[in-house]
Protein backbone atom coordinates (compact mmCIF):
# COMPACT_ATOMS: atom_id res chain seq x y z
CA UNK A 1 0.00 0.00 0.00
CA UNK A 2 1.32 3.44 -0.87
CA UNK A 3 1.70 6.21 1.66
CA UNK A 4 -1.43 8.06 2.76
CA UNK A 5 -0.91 11.83 3.16
CA UNK A 6 -2.33 13.17 6.40
CA UNK A 7 -2.13 16.35 8.43
CA UNK A 8 -0.99 16.28 12.04
CA UNK A 9 -4.58 16.95 13.19
CA UNK A 10 -5.92 14.19 10.94
CA UNK A 11 -3.49 11.68 12.43
CA UNK A 12 -4.46 12.79 15.96
CA UNK A 13 -8.15 12.32 15.16
CA UNK A 14 -7.54 8.80 13.82
CA UNK A 15 -5.48 7.89 16.90
CA UNK A 16 -8.27 9.19 19.17
CA UNK A 17 -10.87 7.18 17.26
CA UNK A 18 -8.67 4.07 17.42
CA UNK A 19 -8.21 4.45 21.17
CA UNK A 20 -11.98 4.88 21.64
CA UNK A 21 -12.72 1.78 19.56
CA UNK A 22 -10.17 -0.38 21.33
CA UNK A 23 -10.70 0.69 24.92
CA UNK A 24 -14.36 1.78 25.04
CA UNK A 25 -16.30 0.13 22.21
CA UNK A 26 -14.63 -3.30 22.32
CA UNK A 27 -15.34 -3.86 26.05
CA UNK A 28 -18.93 -2.62 25.62
CA UNK A 29 -19.53 -4.98 22.70
CA UNK A 30 -17.95 -7.89 24.58
CA UNK A 31 -20.29 -7.20 27.51
CA UNK A 32 -23.29 -6.98 25.16
CA UNK A 33 -22.39 -10.34 23.58
CA UNK A 34 -21.98 -11.94 27.01
CA UNK A 35 -25.34 -10.69 28.25
CA UNK A 36 -27.04 -11.72 24.98
CA UNK A 37 -25.61 -15.24 25.35
CA UNK A 38 -27.25 -15.52 28.74
CA UNK A 39 -30.65 -15.04 27.11
CA UNK A 40 -30.51 -18.52 25.64
CA UNK A 41 -30.90 -19.87 22.09
CA UNK A 42 -28.38 -18.03 19.92
CA UNK A 43 -30.08 -18.94 16.62
CA UNK A 44 -33.04 -16.67 17.30
CA UNK A 45 -31.34 -14.15 19.57
CA UNK A 46 -31.52 -10.73 17.86
CA UNK A 47 -29.44 -9.01 20.55
CA UNK A 48 -26.63 -11.52 20.07
CA UNK A 49 -26.64 -11.16 16.28
CA UNK A 50 -26.73 -7.35 16.50
CA UNK A 51 -23.80 -7.30 18.94
CA UNK A 52 -21.79 -9.70 16.74
CA UNK A 53 -22.47 -7.53 13.69
CA UNK A 54 -21.37 -4.43 15.58
CA UNK A 55 -18.25 -6.29 16.70
CA UNK A 56 -17.43 -7.11 13.07
CA UNK A 57 -17.86 -3.50 11.95
CA UNK A 58 -15.77 -2.22 14.87
CA UNK A 59 -12.95 -4.67 14.17
CA UNK A 60 -13.00 -3.73 10.48
CA UNK A 61 -12.70 -0.04 11.37
CA UNK A 62 -9.84 -0.79 13.80
CA UNK A 63 -7.96 -2.63 11.03
CA UNK A 64 -8.69 0.22 8.58
CA UNK A 65 -7.35 2.90 10.96
CA UNK A 66 -4.30 0.83 11.94
CA UNK A 67 -3.55 0.28 8.25
CA UNK A 68 -3.83 3.99 7.43
CA UNK A 69 -1.71 5.04 10.40
CA UNK A 70 0.83 2.39 9.45
CA UNK A 71 1.38 3.94 6.02
CA UNK A 72 0.62 7.56 6.94
CA UNK A 73 2.87 10.30 5.68
CA UNK A 74 2.18 13.01 8.25
CA UNK A 75 2.79 16.45 6.81
CA UNK A 76 3.07 19.45 9.11
CA UNK A 77 3.04 22.62 6.99
CA UNK A 78 3.54 24.81 10.07
CA UNK A 79 7.16 23.58 10.16
CA UNK A 80 7.78 24.52 6.53
CA UNK A 81 8.83 27.87 5.13
CA UNK A 82 5.89 29.47 3.32
CA UNK A 83 7.12 29.96 -0.21
CA UNK A 84 3.65 30.99 -1.39
CA UNK A 85 2.99 27.71 -3.17
CA UNK A 86 -0.20 25.73 -2.53
CA UNK A 87 0.78 22.31 -1.18
CA UNK A 88 -0.86 19.55 0.86
CA UNK A 89 -1.91 21.03 4.21
CA UNK A 90 -1.88 24.62 3.00
CA UNK A 91 -4.84 26.95 3.41
CA UNK A 92 -5.60 29.00 0.31
CA UNK A 93 -8.05 31.81 -0.28
CA UNK A 94 -9.36 32.08 -3.81
CA UNK A 95 -11.63 34.58 -5.49
CA UNK A 96 -14.03 33.56 -8.24
CA UNK A 97 -13.09 35.68 -11.28
CA UNK A 98 -16.71 35.90 -12.50
CA UNK A 99 -18.58 36.49 -9.23
CA UNK A 100 -15.88 38.00 -6.94
CA UNK A 101 -16.93 35.43 -4.31
CA UNK A 102 -14.10 34.47 -1.95
CA UNK A 103 -13.58 30.89 -0.74
CA UNK A 104 -10.97 29.53 1.62
CA UNK A 105 -9.96 25.86 1.52
CA UNK A 106 -7.45 23.76 3.40
CA UNK A 107 -6.13 20.75 1.52
CA UNK A 108 -6.22 17.64 3.73
CA UNK A 109 -6.23 13.84 3.47
CA UNK A 110 -9.27 11.85 2.36
CA UNK A 111 -10.31 10.91 5.91
CA UNK A 112 -10.12 14.52 7.10
CA UNK A 113 -12.18 16.11 4.32
CA UNK A 114 -15.16 18.10 5.58
CA UNK A 115 -16.57 20.56 3.08
CA UNK A 116 -18.72 22.28 5.73
CA UNK A 117 -15.48 23.31 7.44
CA UNK A 118 -13.71 24.09 4.14
CA UNK A 119 -11.44 21.05 4.44
CA UNK A 120 -11.12 19.50 0.98
CA UNK A 121 -9.54 16.20 0.03
CA UNK A 122 -6.24 16.32 -1.79
CA UNK A 123 -7.92 14.08 -4.38
CA UNK A 124 -10.83 16.46 -5.06
CA UNK A 125 -10.96 18.29 -8.41
CA UNK A 126 -10.61 21.67 -6.67
CA UNK A 127 -7.53 20.59 -4.68
CA UNK A 128 -5.92 18.99 -7.74
CA UNK A 129 -6.39 22.26 -9.63
CA UNK A 130 -4.92 24.25 -6.70
CA UNK A 131 -1.80 22.17 -5.96
CA UNK A 132 1.35 23.91 -7.17
CA UNK A 133 -0.28 27.28 -7.78
CA UNK A 134 1.05 30.46 -6.19
CA UNK A 135 -0.21 33.89 -5.19
CA UNK A 136 -2.00 35.66 -8.09
CA UNK A 137 -2.08 32.46 -10.20
CA UNK A 138 -5.25 31.43 -12.00
CA UNK A 139 -6.87 28.18 -10.87
CA UNK A 140 -9.22 26.57 -13.36
CA UNK A 141 -11.57 23.98 -11.84
CA UNK A 142 -13.25 21.60 -14.26
CA UNK A 143 -16.84 21.39 -13.02
CA UNK A 144 -19.81 19.56 -14.59
CA UNK A 145 -21.37 22.95 -15.35
CA UNK A 146 -18.18 24.14 -17.04
CA UNK A 147 -14.81 25.55 -16.08
CA UNK A 148 -14.69 27.86 -13.06
CA UNK A 149 -11.79 30.29 -12.84
CA UNK A 150 -10.37 31.44 -9.53
CA UNK A 151 -7.44 33.65 -8.61
CA UNK A 152 -5.22 32.81 -5.64
CA UNK A 153 -5.22 35.77 -3.26
CA UNK A 154 -3.68 34.21 -0.12
CA UNK A 155 -1.66 31.10 0.79
CA UNK A 156 -1.08 30.20 4.45
CA UNK A 157 0.77 27.37 6.13
CA UNK A 158 -1.19 27.24 9.39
Amino acid sequence: MSQVPMTVRGAEQLREELEHLKFTRRPAITAAIASARELGDLKENAEYHAAREEQGMTEARVRDIEGKLGVAQIIDVTKMANNGKIIFGATATLVNVDTDEEVTYRIVGDDEADLKNNLISVNSPVARAMIGKELDDAVIVKAPSGDIEYEVIKVEYI
